[in-house]
């Protein structure tokens, strides 16, 4: 595929156009800025499988009104998205395009990377296949869970992500940390605002779920829990780990994970955990804990110097789910403990519902390992949209007032007491 099919597709070429018209790329998005004029904002994404793609057609457009990622995290589809837009330059280049030109062209199936058993079982998933069917596939690949905890090992997709940190000179978090850690030399404080540029570093985030201690995993932070050199680390490995679907991926294991009392002291001071440090870790996707970690750059009770953009797959919480049976039981019980985190953030925190805004996935399948060009083309261009709404309504200065009187109030109380 071309990248043309995306970025000049009719409908994302004209709600540019017409941004560009409003003199959106001259409205006021953070108080963080450079010469050039870009203006800078921290970026957290949730996951959502292959319908990670609508993510790239959101990030085309805030990019092209002169929005620049300072900071990025993210949970599996948005960890991903993450990366590698750390990986392809510094924080004061445009780089969604290229991601177009990554994601856009890779045979999405060659994930599936299970023996053939489980690629028939997948096939007959996305396929929507009948309930007998599922039942006969289903029973072919008990083995694979049994003896592998899931049905694809998950080497093709850390090999295709190692490739691309490779040809951008990327093989270690302190590469990683070199090439997207820079901060821009003209960078500063939009003139009028008092405040100083001073302690601002660009922050790189994934989430994962390390089930040998239960603890939601800060990846590169923690890191030391894991690994005796932490700057020499493949930062793809992260991002395996933070999309390890229980189940369809086999968790990511770690082992020989350090150990001593040095260990003991990173893991009761990054992880609140005081049992034996484990030789061995499994993780699985970050999701199943915090899939859209909203809150990982978040500063209590400071008016920020530059914002927090957030954006979801999906427009959820606005149907009660039905109890019939046991299966949707077990989905809704699930459901609601992944999002328990997150949602319980933005209720204590409702300024962030400005930040916020939600993709329209429509009927596509977070699953849909098989999608086709048709499918890739109408989820980027409904990022696109839905960016395009965004940064029509998005208000920085009212953002900042509100935070203001967080403050005061927060102030006004530890007085009081």
């Amino acid at each position: 595929m071309k990248t043309t099919q995306f970025t000049e597709h009719p409908t994302v070429f004209h709600l540019i156009d017409d941004l560009k018209k409003e003199g959106i790329p001259q409205k006021l998005f953070s108080d963080v800025v450079d010469d050039k004029g870009n203006q800078y904002v921290e970026l957290v994404m949730e996951g959502g499988g292959v319908l990670g793609v609508a993510l790239i057609g959101y990030n085309y457009v805030l990019e092209q009104m002169g929005i620049r990622f300072f900071s990025l995290a993210g949970t599996s589809a948005g960890s991903i998205n993450a990366l590698l837009l750390a990986a392809l330059g510094d924080v004061s280049q445009p780089k969604a395009e290229r991601l177009v030109e990554i994601l856009a062209n890779k045979n999405l199936m060659e994930f599936v990377d299970g023996d053939s058993d489980a690629q028939s079982f997948v096939k007959a998933l996305i396929q929507g296949d009948s309930m007998m069917k599922m039942i006969w596939k289903g029973a072919q690949v008990i083995d694979n869970l049994r003896e592998d905890i899931g049905l694809n090992p998950g080497d093709d997709f850390l090999q295709w992500m190692t490739g691309i940190l490779n040809d951008n000179g990327i093989k270690t978090m302190a590469d990683l940390q070199r090439q997207f850690g820079q901060v821009p030399p003209s960078l500063k404080i939009r003139s009028g605002v008092d405040k100083s540029i001073s302690g601002l570093n660009p922050r790189f985030a994934v989430i994962a779920a390390d089930l040998s201690t239960e603890t939601k995993v800060d990846f590169p932070r923690m890191t030391p829990l894991y690994w005796e050199n932490p700057e020499e680390v493949n930062p793809a490995i992260f991002v395996r780990a933070s999309m390890s679907v229980p189940y369809f991926f086999r968790p990511l294991t770690i082992t020989d994970c350090p150990e001593g009392p040095q260990a003991l002291t990173n893991w009761e001071k990054l992880a609140s955990f005081y049992g034996e440090p484990p030789k061995t870790a499994y993780f699985v996707d970050g999701g199943i804990l915090s899939n859209f970690p909203v809150d990982i750059f978040h500063k209590q009770n400071v008016v920020p110097r530059l914002p927090t953009f957030g954006v979801r797959l999906g427009i959820d919480r606005n149907t009660a789910n039905k109890i019939t049976g046991p299966g949707n039981l077990f989905g809704a019980m699930f459901n609601s403990i992944r999002h328990l985190h997150d949602y319980d953030f933005i209720l204590r925190n409702p300024d962030y519902k400005m930040l916020l805004e939600k993709i329209d996935i429509g009927d596509h399948n977070w699953l849909n390992f098989a999608m086709d060009e048709k499918s890739k083309i109408d989820l980027f261009v409904r990022g696109a949209k839905t960016a395009a709404n965004f940064v029509r309504r998005f208000d920085w200065s009212k953002y900042k007032q509100i935070r203001q009187a967080l403050r005061d109030s927060a102030l006004q109380i530890e007085l009081r007491q």
